[in-house]
C-alpha cells in the first residue's frame, strides 16, 4: 500500500539539502561518456518488464509521484479546479477499490503563479501541495530582481514548491560561479518552500554540461533537479536522466543529503513511466521511489495509466475520454 507515502513533502522525511561551498574542482572533474550512457539506457525498456498485478502496483506508485500540471496560456480557475479534483481522485473509485488503493492521490499540482490561489483553494484539506513555476518560466530571461520577486510572491500566495529555471547562458559559457550564486539567491527567496531547479537540458549542449550543472545546483541547495520546462524541443530523455541521477548519487555519497529528481516533458505513456521508475530503482535505490524524492512532470501521463489500470481490473481497454483530466 502507498498510504504511508502519500501527501508527504520532502521535509517530512529528509533533512533539507543545505548546500555547500562551490567546489569547482569537483565540477570540472564531472564527465559524461555518451556512448556508454546510451548503451546503458537502451537495455532498460525490454529488460525491466513487469506484468499483471506487479505492473498495476508500479503504476499506482507512478501516480503518487506525478506533478499534475497545467501550464497553458488559456488556463482558468475552472480548469485548475477540475485538475485539482483529478489530483484528489486520480483514478475512478471503483478501480481503486478493486486494486485496494483507496486514498491514492498525485504528488502535487503544478501551475503558473496566477493560478496558485485557485489551486490552493481547490486542494484545501487534501494534503496535496501546490507547485508554481517561476523565475521567468520557461526562458528565465526576465530581470533578476523580478525573478526573485516572483518566487517570493508565489510563496506568499501559498505555493509549497517552486520550480525555477536556471540561466542557460551560465552553463554554456562555463560560468559556474554565476550559476551557483543565482541558485543560492533562488533558494534563499524560496524560504521554507522547496525548490526544484529546472536545467532545460535540451538547451545545455552536452551531457557533460548536464552533469556539471546538476552538481552546481545541488551545491547551491536545490531540493530537486528537474530536466526540462516541457517547452523545449527536447525534454526528458533516458540518457539525460541517467546523467542527472548519477550526479544525485555522487552528491549523496559526498554530503549525505538526498536530492530529488523530476523528469518532465514528453512522458505520456504508462510504459515510459515504468522505465523511468526502474532506472531510479537500479541507480538510486528504493528510497528515491517516494514522492518526496521523485516526481514526474506530466499532464497526459495520468490518463494512459488509468486506462492500463482499467484493463488490469476488467480485461478491457476503454476510450481515453472516459478518463478526463480536466
Amino acid at each position: 500500500m502507498l498510504s504511508d507515502t502519500i501527501h508527504q513533502l520532502p521535509q517530512t522525511l529528509e533533512t533539507r539539502n543545505g548546500g555547500m561551498p562551490l567546489d569547482l574542482d569537483w565540477v570540472r572533474r564531472a564527465q559524461a561518456n555518451t556512448s556508454a550512457i546510451e548503451r546503458r539506457v537502451a537495455t532498460l525498456p525490454g529488460r525491466r518488464s513487469v506484468k499483471k498485478e506487479y505492473q498495476a502496483a508500479w503504476l499506482c506508485k507512478a501516480i503518487s509521484c506525478i506533478d499534475l500540471t497545467t501550464l497553458s496560456g488559456d488556463d482558468t480557475p475552472g480548469r485548475v479546479a477540475r485538475l485539482s479534483a483529478k489530483a484528489r481522485q486520480p483514478v475512478r473509485p471503483d478501480l481503486l477499490a478493486a486494486l485496494g488503493m483507496e486514498g491514492l492521490t498525485v504528488g502535487a499540482v503544478c501551475v503558473y503563479h496566477e493560478m496558485i490561489a485557485p489551486a490552493v483553494a481547490a486542494l484545501h484539506g487534501s494534503g496535496i501541495p501546490v507547485a508554481a513555476v517561476s523565475t521567468g518560466f520557461p526562458a528565465g530571461l526576465s530581470p533578476f530582481n523580478l525573478r526573485l520577486a516572483e518566487i517570493e510572491a508565489s510563496v506568499e500566495a501559498g505555493a509549497a514548491e517552486i520550480d525555477i529555471v536556471i540561466s542557460r547562458r551560465h552553463v554554456l559559457t562555463g560560468d559556474w560561479q554565476a550559476l551557483y550564486d543565482e541558485m543560492c539567491a533562488f533558494r534563499a527567496a524560496c524560504g521554507d518552500a522547496h525548490v526544484k531547479a529546472i536545467l532545460a537540458t535540451g538547451e545545455l549542449g552536452s551531457l557533460r554540461n548536464v552533469a556539471r550543472a546538476s552538481l552546481v545546483c545541488m551545491m547551491a541547495g536545490a531540493d530537486f533537479i528537474k530536466t526540462s520546462t516541457g517547452k523545449e524541443s527536447v525534454n526528458a530523455t533516458l540518457p539525460v536522466s541517467l546523467v542527472m541521477i548519477r550526479a544525485i548519487r555522487d552528491y549523496y555519497e559526498h554530503t549525505g543529503h538526498r536530492v530529488g529528481y523530476k523528469p518532465a516533458g514528453g512522458i505520456s505513456k504508462a510504459k515510459d513511466a515504468l522505465t523511468y521508475l526502474s532506472l531510479i530503482k537500479e541507480e538510486l535505490g528504493h528510497r528515491w521511489l517516494q514522492p518526496d524524492l521523485f516526481r514526474f512532470g506530466a499532464s497526459s501521463l495520468l490518463g494512459d495509466i488509468e486506462r492500463q489500470l482499467e484493463h488490469h481490473v476488467t480485461g478491457h481497454y476503454s476510450a481515453s475520454y472516459r478518463h478526463p483530466i480536466g
